[in-house]
């Protein structure tokens, strides 16, 4: 019997090399392209900012979202926050093992926009994953599908949100993940879905900077 292992194609993980490798270069163009930090920017003016940083998903944390999409076999993927595509090549590669499925996926840079489009071709993933440009409150606001798997990767303070956004529409069973919980800036996103009351049974996976694993009730 012949399984098929997208992450193991030359091509995705020559893709997944060079931008990991280029993402240990974050906290240096940082400094150099923003001295004094985020502070008080609009999400455009953030992303503008922040273009050629690639704020990437860890390698384990890539892992661990591969191997939920291939267990829950979701046929609409949602992710808030692109950047340059590492997480949504793990997210179109877990679609694409399925046989079934696609990636829905929102961004803000256009240069971000474009180098992903130009990585999803390489990969071959391209016919998997659509790409929503624009801020992620507008473009999922009149989303024409249920969201049967949501990763929120996105600026941390916009996470509840989109969260808040999609809820309506999400069901029983649908798994939402969230990035960085170390970040004190995901606190209220925290508080919102470890509250039984909100309709979530939520859960701490120590990956990395640590993933929140909500799922709703």
């Amino acid at each position: 019997m012949t399984h098929t292992f997208t992450l193991a194609d030359p091509r995705v993980e020559a893709a997944l090399g060079r931008m990991f490798e280029q993402a240990e270069r974050d906290e240096a163009t940082a400094a150099r392209m923003m001295p004094d930090g985020f502070s008080g920017m609009s999400p455009q003016d953030h992303a503008d900012a922040a273009a050629q940083i690639y704020i990437p998903i860890s390698a384990a944390g890539g892992g661990l979202l591969y191997n939920l999409v291939r267990a829950v076999r979701p046929a609409t993927v949602v992710e808030f926050g692109m950047s340059f595509g590492i997480s949504t090549l793990y997210l179109g590669a877990a679609v694409r093992d399925n046989g079934a499925g696609r990636v829905i996926t929102t961004e803000l840079s256009k240069e971000k926009i474009a180098a992903a489009r130009g990585t999803f071709a390489q990969t071959g993933l391209e016919d998997v994953i659509s790409v929503l440009e624009g801020d992620a409150r507008e473009t999922l606001r009149d989303l024409d599908v249920t969201p049967d798997f949501l990763l929120l990767d996105g600026w941390k303070d916009l996470c509840l949100p989109v969260l808040r956004l999609l809820e309506p529409s999400l069901r029983p069973g649908t798994l939402v993940v969230a990035d960085d919980i170390n970040l004190s800036s995901l606190r209220p996103y925290l508080a919102y879905v470890r509250d039984p009351g909100n309709g979530y049974h939520s859960v701490a996976f120590p990956v990395e900077d640590g993933m929140e694993i909500s799922c709703r009730l």
